[in-house]
């Protein structure tokens, strides 16, 4: 194997939140990138090839995989009520999808597959979501010992930051907060959660490329424990307490409370990233990120009034 093809690699859904910071950090790091998704990347950075298509598209994922060494798998769908109304389409793209790119994985002889999990797989919460991870995981144990593909499973908490879509619920409430001057949660805020920002994440996938982590399953979370409704407090005084929350006594559907572990597959490490963003400072760079798009935006403009300036 050529040592320019050992630095290639291929993010597939590299156009989407996590995706595109692996993408990044991939460059950072000298890599040549290719980024693959059905959506054209907003983020492309120089030196970036991107391309459309689909992971059920078998021959045009071959083709890209035969060009690379790494591949990350980020693609599928992955908001939880997305997948649970569209149940024949979370086990298309999440489980055929991901054997497809497995398949082509093993006859380009890829040197480490990447596979974004979720601390979902230990829940008997997330309904399809949490089930085709969990069936995900098992086929790349099953490559790994009929093909010996190496692998890196990662099942992440709880993301957040910048380039977020709408199923990302931090994203979501600092928007509301924002457009309504409130937010609303359903629940009494005693669940907790382990919030990390996505560069912590992204530069965690590029730290576990290391030959150490062959094969290993690990847990990418912050390392700050929260309740929500402190997390809310939190955004409430960064936005001059200017804020109403508003709590309604509803269960959480597919959704843990305290903890997800109720299922028990492989078991995993927790590893934590060599950089570290500061919870209150990530969620004030994400504040005014999505502060500026609605104020340019020909749609619903913030109520809220934020202090002109950068972070």
């Amino acid at each position: 194997m050529s040592s320019r093809k050992s630095k290639r690699a291929v993010v597939f859904g590299g156009s989407g939140f996590l995706g595109s910071y692996v993408a990044d950090a991939l460059t950072e790091e000298e890599f040549d990138v290719t980024i693959f998704d059905i959506n054209e990347s907003e983020y492309l950075k120089d030196g970036q090839h991107m391309v459309t298509g689909d992971i059920l598209d078998s021959t045009k994922v071959q083709k890209i995989v035969n060009e690379s060494n790494i591949v990350f798998h980020f693609a599928g769908i992955a908001d939880i009520n997305e997948a649970n109304s569209r149940p024949l389409d979370a086990v298309r793209y999440n489980i055929l999808g991901t054997t497809n790119i497995l398949d082509a994985c093993v006859s380009a002889k890829i040197s480490r597959f990447i596979f974004a999990s979720t601390v979902y797989v230990y829940s008997e919460h997330g309904g399809f979501y949490r089930s085709t991870k969990q069936a995900c995981e098992l086929l790349i144990e099953n490559y790994q010992k009929t093909y010996d593909l190496d692998f890196t499973i990662l099942r992440f908490g709880s993301l957040y930051g910048r380039r977020a879509n709408d199923f990302n619920w931090i994203h979501q409430i600092i928007k509301q907060a924002l457009i309504e001057g409130k937010i609303q949660r359903k629940g009494d805020g005693e669940d907790i959660r382990e919030y990390v920002h996505v560069k912590d994440a992204a530069q965690a996938c590029i730290d576990l490329l290391d030959d150490k982590y062959k094969n290993e399953y690990l847990i990418i979370s912050g390392s700050q424990i929260i309740k929500v409704k402190e997390l809310l407090r939190m955004i409430n005084e960064i936005m001059d307490n200017k804020l109403e929350i508003e709590y309604f006594d509803a269960h959480i559907e597919g959704h843990y409370e305290l903890t997800p572990y109720t299922f028990r597959p492989r078991m995993a490490r927790k590893y934590s990233s060599r950089t570290t963003i500061d919870l209150g400072q990530g969620l004030l760079d994400t504040i005014y990120d999505v502060y500026k798009k609605l104020k340019n935006s020909e749609n619903k403009k913030p109520i809220i009034t934020l202090p002109d300036g950068e972070i």
